[in-house]
């Protein structure tokens, strides 16, 4: 009884989630969706790809498109390697300010990034970039959360093995990359999630720093379907369904090798 009422809750849960993805596939594929006022006449009504044709080959979208890629493959690279080459010293290294440095850290997780909204954009304009890729990147390429998650994880390793390869002569930049970096693949696959994930649909920021279509990203291309009066649900609901799909790959990619991970070290005595 127990079993079936966990799969009952569980199902619902599935639908609720479930849902909202089915209703935008739903829209996507209807032509002018806003003008059908029942379920049923959205169901029972023509089917179309039209909205993906013109939403694909409007001006813009694909600029938008490859910007949110650049962005956000990046920005996910640089974390992967920046927030793990923190973590890594502050799990492993003892030096003066250490307390300090990892206090400040776990500090900023409690920040939210709205705070520094204002503060950031003063530095962005002093610089000169704003409409310009470096204020997509260079504020996000190290976040507290990746180097806390890093620490946290590379603390777990034994550092039996690090102690034997300095005794055969291997130095810090070889550890860490030959040795520390291929056993963070856990952290580094829900760490490449996580970053990929948020800046692919990160909005507030680049609508802050970029005024310019060609430095757009998705999300914000996206708003120019909004209007004062009136939406177009259509192409809106169409070109969410295509920037859904990367989110969607990446997640499925990582995911297995996260389980992969997981369960290998799990089966380990």
């Amino acid at each position: 009884m127990k079993k079936i009422l966990l799969n009952a809750v569980l199902f619902l849960v599935l639908i609720i989630m479930v849902f909202p993805m089915f209703w935008m596939l739903l829209l996507s594929l209807k032509q002018y969706p806003e003008s059908m006022h029942t379920f049923w006449n959205i169901i029972t009504s023509k089917y179309t790809l039209i909205n993906y044709k013109e939403t694909f080959l409007s001006d813009n979208f694909l600029n938008y498109f490859i910007n949110s890629t650049i962005v956000a493959t990046a920005v996910t690279l640089c974390n992967l390697l920046f927030c793990t080459m923190t973590g890594y010293v502050l799990a492993t290294k003892k030096f003066t300010g250490r307390n300090i440095l990892l206090a400040t850290v776990l500090g900023l997780l409690i920040i939210p990034s709205h705070v520094v909204m204002i503060p950031l954009y003063r530095i962005m304009v002093e610089l000169n970039w704003l409409n310009t890729y470096w204020s997509l990147i260079i504020p996000w390429i190290v976040t507290p959360f990746g180097v806390f998650l890093a620490k946290q994880y590379i603390e777990s390793i034994p550092m039996q093995i690090e102690e034997a390869a300095r005794l055969d002569g291997a130095g810090d930049w070889y550890i860490f990359f030959r040795i520390i970096l291929p056993l963070c693949k856990p952290i580094l696959s829900v760490l490449a999630i996580y970053t990929f994930i948020n800046n692919w649909n990160s909005f507030l920021f680049p609508f802050l720093f970029t005024n310019d279509a060609e430095y757009s990203t998705l999300p914000v291309g996206l708003t120019f379907y909004l209007g004062k009066q009136s939406i177009d649900w259509g192409h809106l609901m169409a070109g969410a369904s295509i920037s859904a799909i990367p989110i969607l790959c990446i997640f499925m990619i990582f995911q297995k090798k996260i389980v992969e991970a997981i369960s290998s070290g799990a089966l380990k005595e």
